[in-house]
Parts: structure tokens; C-alpha cells; sequence
């Protein structure tokens, strides 16, 4: 099949599913589109009488996707620059202690937490070299997933700048943590000043790049009186700041991020039309429901890809446990913090556990290991954790808010 020929039927399996989910299912519509999803590709895959070469055609069209390309560098710099742009500049800046706490010392307290539980569930059958690679992809919550879950659901501001922050500025730090697990498994012991140069380059670089090309972009945008050419300019924005941001070797979706916010508050400044901003503002919510449509399409088909065997199972069992558990501790330690510091009560606790979401991203980092260092558990097991989560936590999350909030009447 070619290019053309696999976006269609991406976009037509989006399509069909996600009128199903609204027409007849009643279901969030990425939620029921992935679920429908992963429902028809395990039936392709165990049920051969459908047709003849049915099950082979499914799964020589998902061998022929190149799911960490089209995630990583396809679909994940307009997902995050919508997010971020899109996102109220003054509440997350109200809400920056605690995200900072979330993002900085609570994604590296997980990386560690989730690879040391994962070593003494798996025992002998995965090293810690291994099990610290799982930690560092798999520890920050997805921006994708988390920002598409906050629009349904519609939760207290606060909370929502907090669980939204977090996930947007936690990747630099996850990605960093990461890269650094691939240095030591290819036999390379990097020091703890390579490691902080590594992330205040990876970070600080991302942030300025992206505020630089964002006053450029805005600069440019106020000086013309064109809705067709500043929709252009943001799109060169989106997706030329992530590429300048890869060839410069600094982390490109903090730049993304960053870009986004910080267009979206020169523009303000500068007091640009609320008539284009209004239309810029649709245009961007338009293009991120449709490419979150097809994503959650895309990982509902990587099903296919993964031997679902008892032994998968077991450990992507332990591997939600595990994910869950050091989520809820790290969010209580949090709240504690929060309560010393600026005497501010962490009732939120259950919503931002359950709400902490990992997506597309942890399945594109696990595609991107290197294959003479891929374990194929890592790959199974965040599978299995991004199921469970955007299937079960992004589905039940109402159901835990209402229990949060008789709690609190109570």
C-alpha cells in the first residue's frame, strides 16, 4: 500500500468508529474509537474465516506504519503545540509551583520508583538496565492523552492546569532520562554533570528556541492583515520550530510546548484581532480533535503488533500495578509538599493519580529503542499500561471525581 492509500483508510477507520462511538455506543469518541479498534484487530487477528487473507491484509498494513516516525515526528509537534497553545497562559502560570514540583523531581522520583518495582516483580528475566528504560519512557504522563481526557471531562480549573502543565513540560525530562538508559546500555557510564549538562541544554535550549521563534512568528503575524498567511505562520511555528529544535539537538517537544504558550501571550501583548485569533483558535482545536481521532486509531491497530501470551500478560499486569501505585505515592508526597509550603490542601489527590495518563508517546520511545537493545517486554508492557490507561483511567475518571467530591462533602 502506499502513503496515500494508508491515510485513508486511517482516516475512514476514524471515521466509521468514531460514529459508531457517538451514534450508537455513546462513548467519548477517542475512547470508543480505540476500544473499537483494538476489538476489530484482535478479531482479525484470531478469527481467519471473516475472509480470505482479511487477517493477512491487517497485518501487512500495520508492519508497513512506521509508528514511532509518524508519532514522533508526524503527529506529536501539531498535538503539542494545539495543547499548549490553546491552553490559558494565566491560569498555568497561577498553578507553576506545582506543576514544576509534578514535572521536574516527581517524573524523576517515578523513574526510579517504577524500575526498581519492576525489577523485583520480574525478577531474573529482565535486567536493571532494562527495567530503567521502562521507568524513563513510561514515567511521563502523555500531553496528548491527558489534554484530550481534560476537555471531555471538564474538571476544576486548577486541577486541570496542574494535570495539563505537568504532562506538557514533564517529556524534556522523561526524554532526557531516557536517552541517557540508551547511553549506559550501549555501554557508555555518562557522569552526573554529563547527565545535568545533558538536560540544561536539552531544556533551557528548548525554551529559548521556542520563545524566540514564537516572538518572530507573533511579530510577523501583527504586521500583516491576512487570516489565510498568520494560520501559515503558525503552522511554520508548529511544525519548522520542531524540526530547528531536533537539528539543534535540543529537546523539540519542549520547544513545541513553549513555542505554543508563548505565541499564544505575545499575541495577547500585542493585542492582536480577536476575529483572527477567534478563527486561529478553531482552526487549531479542529486540526488536534482530527489528528487525535486518527492516533487513538493508531494505537488501537499496534494491538496487532504485540504477542499477547500469558507471559505479556502477566507483566503488563504488574507493569499497571506498578505505574498506578508509584503514580498515587509521588501525587501524596506532592500534595504534602504543597500543603507545607503554601498551605494549599491536596483533596486533589485521587483526580490527579487516576488522571495521569500515558499515550502515543510511551509507545513511540519504545519503538525507538534500538533493536540490539529492545527487550520485547518493554515494548508488551507499555502497550498494555497505555491501554489501561486511556481505556479504563480516561474512561472512569468522572466516576473518581464524584467519589473525590462526596469525600469532600463528607
Amino acid at each position: 500500500m502506499n502513503t496515500l492509500e494508508i491515510i485513508s483508510v486511517l482516516v475512514a477507520t476514524a471515521a466509521l468508529f468514531g460514529w459508531i462511538s457517538a451514534r450508537v455506543l455513546r462513548f467519548p469518541i477517542t475512547i470508543g474509537t480505540m476500544l473499537l479498534t483494538v476489538v476489530a484487530a484482535l478479531v482479525l487477528t484470531n478469527v481467519n474465516r471473516l475472509g480470505p487473507g482479511v487477517q493477512g491484509w491487517a497485518q501487512h498494513l500495520v508492519r508497513q506504519i512506521d509508528f514511532e516516525s509518524l508519532i514522533l515526528r508526524g503527529m506529536l509537534p501539531v498535538l503539542l503545540f494545539a495543547g499548549a497553545f490553546l491552553l490559558g497562559p494565566d491560569l498555568l502560570a497561577r498553578e507553576k509551583f506545582p506543576v514544576a514540583l509534578l514535572s521536574v523531581p516527581g517524573t524523576v522520583a517515578s523513574f526510579l520508583a517504577v524500575a526498581a518495582l519492576m525489577k523485583l516483580f520480574t525478577g531474573a528475566h529482565a535486567s536493571w538496565t532494562e527495567c530503567l528504560i521502562f521507568g524513563a519512557l513510561i514515567s511521563p504522563t502523555d500531553p496528548i492523552a491527558v489534554l484530550e481526557m481534560l476537555r471531555r471531562i471538564g474538571v476544576n480549573r486548577s486541577i486541570e492546569a496542574q494535570l495539563a502543565g505537568e504532562s506538557l513540560f514533564n517529556d524534556g525530562i522523561g526524554a532526557v532520562l531516557f536517552l541517557t538508559m540508551i547511553e549506559i546500555a550501549r555501554g557508555h557510564a555518562p557522569t552526573a554533570w554529563h547527565v545535568g549538562g545533558l538536560l540544561l541544554l536539552q531544556a533551557g535550549g528548548a525554551t529559548v528556541l521556542g520563545i524566540a521563534a514564537a516572538w518572530v512568528i507573533s511579530w510577523a503575524m501583527w504586521i500583516v492583515n491576512s487570516y489565510q498567511v498568520e494560520l501559515l505562520l503558525t503552522l511554520t511555528l508548529a511544525l519548522g520550530g520542531y524540526v530547528l529544535a531536533g537539528r539543534c539537538h535540543v529537546s523539540a517537544p519542549l520547544e513545541a510546548v513553549v513555542a505554543g504558550i508563548a505565541l499564544r501571550q505575545f499575541n495577547r501583548r500585542r493585542g492582536k484581532g480577536l476575529a483572527t485569533g477567534g478563527r486561529i483558535d478553531e482552526f487549531w482545536t479542529m486540526l488536534d480533535e482530527v489528528q487525535n481521532s486518527v492516533l487513538f486509531v493508531l494505537l488501537g491497530l499496534e494491538v496487532l503488533a504485540i504477542n499477547l501470551d500469558t507471559a505479556t500478560i502477566r507483566t503488563g499486569l504488574a507493569a499497571i500495578l506498578t505505574v498506578n501505585a508509584v503514580r498515587l505515592a509521588i501525587v501524596a508526597a506532592w500534595a504534602g509538599v504543597l500543603y507545607f509550603v503554601h498551605k494549599r490542601n491536596g483533596s486533589d489527590i485521587l483526580t490527579l493519580s487516576w488522571g495521569g495518563l500515558r499515550g502515543g508517546l510511551s509507545i513511540a520511545l519504545a519503538l525507538s529503542i534500538p533493536p540490539d537493545l529492545a527487550a520485547p517486554w518493554i515494548l508488551r508492557a507499555t502497550y498494555l499500561v497505555v491501554a489501561f490507561s486511556i481505556l479504563v483511567q480516561g474512561s472512569s475518571l468522572h466516576l473518581v471525581m464524584n467519589l473525590r467530591r462526596k469525600a469532600t462533602a463528607a
